[in-house]
Order: structure tokens, then C-alpha cells, then sequence
């Protein structure tokens, strides 16, 4: 016998394939669904097709974007770049308002047990901006675990020889703890005593 008819149990195996979600969590989320009028359904509907057509990622620093370039990347001077692990790594950092350079998102870290090397993630974009001119300053802000201590060593030894002021975010933040569950005291610590690599 089934538990579950056919599109309720299609709507919870759909919810329980997102990050974090239980099996509990998915079937909540789906009786919530059922639950809604059909206007609130078609709204919710609506907000997941509107997010999939209308977001891309920015093509210069790789952020979540409607245009082709972030606003942030449009209306900030870039002298300064900080590169984070992913796009909510710059939200994290942007309720902090206190850092006002651009951004460049890695979308992952250097990670040899996982077969990700540098190839595989965005450094040749960072690379690129650099060699554009008029950077002075690259924060490393990826995450204070291995992976993100391995990537923030490799590039400040690719940007050293370049000239290029190399700083990484104090450790205010604990060791395995990623950015976006860092409390916000923690993270401004960190940030205003980062330090030259």
C-alpha cells in the first residue's frame, strides 16, 4: 500500500532533494502546498520559473545577477576585490555594510579528496580582472576550513609576484564554521583585522 497518493508523495521527494531538507521537513513543505489556495500556489510557482529564467551569474564576478553585471559590480569602485566560496558568501558579508570593494565568487574551493583542483573553480576570472589594472587589495574570505585555507594560499601565491596586496579575514570566525552561519559580531571582527598573507 502506498503511503503517500501519487503527487503528494512526488511533491515531497522534489522538496527532500534541497539542501537540509528531511524527509519530516519534505512533507511538511508539501502539506503546506496542498494546504495553500491556488493563487498562493501559483505565486510560489511562479517565484521558483521567475528565479530560474531571470538569474544568471554575473560575468564579471560571478555573483547572482538579473543583468549581465551585479549592481554591485556596476556602481562600486574595484580596487578592492574580495573573493568568496559562492553567492551567499557575499550576502553574509553585505549585511555587514562594511566593506564596499566588489566581489569575486570562486563557486568552490581547492579540494584534492573531492578532485577539485584550481582548474575547476573561477580562479582564471580573478586572474583575468587582475590583469585588467587598478587592483590594489584581494581579501581571501573563503571559509577558515582546509579547503578554503588550501585556495586562499594558492591564490595569494599566484597574485604575490603580481604585486598585489594579498589579505585574508582574521580568525574571529571558528575553525569549520562557513560564512553565512558565522554570527555577524564574529564575522565585522574578522573583517576589520584581516591580515596580509
Amino acid at each position: 500500500m502506498k503511503v503517500y497518493i501519487e503527487p503528494i508523495g512526488r511533491l515531497i521527494n522534489e522538496f527532500s532533494k534541497l539542501p537540509g531538507v528531511g524527509a519530516k521537513t519534505a512533507q511538511r513543505f508539501a502539506y503546506k502546498v496542498v494546504n495553500m489556495s491556488e493563487e498562493e500556489a501559483k505565486v510560489f510557482a511562479d517565484a521558483i520559473i521567475n528565479v530560474k529564467k531571470n538569474v544568471h551569474y554575473c560575468k564579471v564576478c560571478g555573483n547572482f545577477s538579473e543583468g549581465d553585471v551585479c549592481e554591485i559590480c556596476t556602481h562600486r569602485d574595484s580596487d578592492t576585490i574580495c573573493v568568496v566560496k559562492e553567492p551567499k558568501d557575499v550576502i553574509a558579508i553585505e549585511k555587514l555594510n562594511e566593506f564596499n570593494g566588489v566581489y569575486h565568487v570562486l563557486h568552490g574551493t581547492i579540494s584534492p579528496l573531492d578532485s577539485i583542483g584550481p582548474n575547476d573553480i573561477n580562479i582564471k576570472g580573478l586572474l583575468e580582472r587582475i590583469s585588467k589594472g587598478g587592483v590594489n587589495e584581494v581579501i581571501m574570505a573563503t571559509n577558515p576550513d582546509v579547503e578554503g585555507e588550501a585556495t586562499a594560499m594558492y591564490i595569494s601565491n599566484l597574485l604575490k609576484p603580481l604585486g598585489i596586496k594579498v589579505t585574508r579575514l582574521a580568525h574571529g570566525i571558528p575553525i569549520g564554521t562557513d560564512l553565512e552561519y558565522a554570527d555577524e559580531v564574529s564575522l565585522a571582527r574578522a573583517f576589520v583585522d584581516r591580515k596580509t598573507l
